[in-house]
């Protein structure tokens, strides 16, 4: 998915400095910005005061939305570097196409890995005859300075490991949790789990102390740590936990992201992760040029999205708050 904003701020983050030393619980203000021809999304990281949480960079949920008579999701080819693209349905269907020649419809329930490496470019849209809602997450993993040249490649797992007990239901996207272990590739220690409570279920969720995480609400009512959460919302818990005391007071579906402290400083712009603002600067010049370090997507028809202008600024890689 692409960051459509016609002048996307430059994100400097990265570095421990804003790592909370314990447990925390800040709501984070979320921000409805338009994808594509129809697609509203709220963006709830980078944010006000927070641009990461562990190595997860962005976070968008969209839906639930009506698209019977809307052409739905409509992503034109857009180019990544540095990270890896999270894509996660609750209800619908996306056709995804890159330049490396992958072609796959996903569902809800499956995962769609994208690692941007190098250079990819990749389209996203709803097929022409598609369900009536969609309903999701798109996700962004900055990579380590060690694998952010990789070669870029997809994976589509169309089953995931996960669990049931007390009322929930785990589904590993990412990492381990509860035993289990995504077959996704992460490159940092992270963890990605999409949580299915029953109306009414009082659990407690294991956490890895040194892990920071945050918990998005998909859908329904839940309570965490006593703090109400509505659908839409994030809440960043901070580190040094254990466990988290999740109460739903309807049948919910949460999103649990975590992960170590990333302790590299990173400049975000558009669809890029670079470590300077000349190196961003660079794979918006590549791209718009059709640099062969993206490819091209066969198959979509339309046209490519455009590198916007480079903010006036200098882009600088600061800290993981604003």
């Amino acid at each position: 998915m692409s960051n459509l904003e016609p002048r996307p701020p430059a994100r400097d983050m990265g570095g421990l400095a804003g790592t909370t030393a314990g447990p925390a619980l800040d709501l984070l203000p979320g921000k409805e910005v338009l994808l594509g021809e129809s697609t509203r999304v709220r963006r709830l990281l980078p944010t006000l005061g927070r641009r990461m949480v562990g190595a997860w960079v962005f976070v968008d949920h969209y839906g639930p939305d009506d698209i019977t008579s809307s052409p739905g999701m409509q992503v034109p080819p857009h180019p990544h570097t540095g990270l890896q693209t999270v894509s996660w349905l609750l209800d619908g269907e996306v056709h995804h196409r890159d330049s490396l020649g992958s072609d796959v419809r996903f569902r809800p329930g499956e995962l769609a890995l994208m690692t941007a490496g190098h250079g990819i470019a990749h389209s996203e849209q709803s097929p022409a005859t598609h369900p009536r809602f969609l309903h999701g997450a798109q996700l962004w993993v900055a990579l380590p300075e060690g694998d952010r040249e990789v070669a870029p490649h997809f994976e589509h797992h169309a089953q995931l490991p996960g669990f049931s007990s007390d009322g929930l239901s785990a589904t590993v996207l990412m990492g381990s949790f509860g035993g289990v272990t995504s077959p996704g590739r992460a490159y940092t220690p992270l963890v990605g789990v999409d949580l299915d409570l029953a109306d009414g279920a009082d659990v407690e969720v294991p956490l890895e102390p040194d892990f920071e995480y945050g918990l998005l609400t998909s859908s329904g009512s839940v309570s965490v740590d006593g703090v109400p959460l509505e659908p839409g919302a994030m809440l960043y818990l901070g580190t040094g936990r254990r466990t988290l005391r999740v109460r739903a007071g309807a049948a919910s579906r949460l999103l649990l992201l975590g992960g170590e402290p990333f302790e590299e400083r990173l400049v975000m712009w558009w669809n890029f992760i670079g470590r300077s603002g000349e190196e961003v600067a660079e794979y918006a010049e590549q791209w718009n040029a059709e640099s062969r370090r993206f490819g091209a997507v066969v198959g979509y028809d339309g046209e490519r999205l455009e590198a916007p202008p480079l903010p006036p600024v200098a882009l600088r890689p600061r800290g993981r708050v604003r």
